[in-house]
């Protein structure tokens, strides 16, 4: 049964239990199906980048409205009333999908199974922003949190698959997925200004977004947030730990990126 997150955002979690470990998370308007139930609880998978988990039945809804708009904000409320003084219902993130109804007053739009937003924090679906890289640094200083793919809290790859989505193309949900099936490698990678703006350094379980030829952007467990930092830095702290970087890649992203469906999409 095809459901929609109508929360602000959905745990998958690994059990149905609501201190079980979090996988993933669905943003609100984007859609899952549903496989069965258990307690308060339904194992789903998201259409956006197949990943399974347990999600509580509360934040889904039944039937799909069609988006209109996307979250291009950072982070904006949604108001029970077109009033900045409303208390408001939930925050959505970057990349939330909503369903105009067609109503406005002020800078307000009314959108269903939410609320009133304010109009500049949207954008229509189909407008894809043009830099991978500036979409990251809208997230620099959000918490570190496994799993977590929101303006609240964010992981490495959940970046990664955020920040080129505002652009056009579909991320698999983990470095690992990122690493086998984005782009193409850079075999030259590791001379000296070989790497350029956006593209993506993987390590073993851990990815991060170049800015230009020298530093990157990442979520890390070492600053417990987003950080920008030379590369350098980053592989010196990163070595005795998890070892060198193991390759970068570099893909091609914009209005035509993904029109109709990527590869690793249609993997089974």
């Amino acid at each position: 049964m095809a459901m929609q997150v109508n929360a602000g955002i959905a745990s998958l979690r690994k059990a149905p239990a609501p201190d079980a470990e979090q996988g993933s998370q669905v943003l609100h308007g984007e859609e899952v199906i549903l496989h069965h139930e258990e307690g308060e609880f339904g194992l789903v998978q998201s259409r956006h980048d197949r990943y399974t988990g347990w999600a509580l039945m509360a934040a889904l809804s039944a039937p799909l409205l069609k988006p209109t708009h996307r979250v291009q904000a950072l982070r904006a409320y949604v108001y029970p009333e077109p009033s900045i003084k409303s208390s408001p219902h939930f925050p959505v993130s970057l990349g939330a999908l909503v369903a105009s109804e067609g109503l406005e007053k002020g800078r307000f739009v009314k959108c269903s199974r939410s609320g009133w937003l304010i109009a500049d924090q949207l954008a229509p679906i189909g407008r894809v922003e043009k830099d991978p890289a500036a979409i990251a640094l809208k997230y620099l200083h959000t918490p570190y949190l496994w799993g977590a793919r929101e303006s609240l809290g964010i992981d490495c790859s959940g970046l990664v698959q955020q920040s080129f989505g505002a652009c056009g193309v579909r991320v698999p949900r983990d470095s690992d997925m990122q690493a086998a099936w984005l782009g193409a490698p850079i075999d030259d990678w590791t001379e000296a200004g070989a790497l350029r703006r956006n593209d993506l350094v993987f390590w073993q379980g851990h990815v991060g977004i170049m800015l230009n030829s020298t530093h990157l952007i990442h979520a890390n467990g070492y600053h417990m947030a987003v950080a920008a930092e030379p590369l350098s830095d980053a592989v010196e702290r990163i070595a005795p730990l998890y070892g060198q970087p193991v390759q970068a890649r570099r893909l091609q992203f914009g209005p035509k990126a993904d029109r109709e469906g990527p590869d690793w999409l249609q993997t089974a």
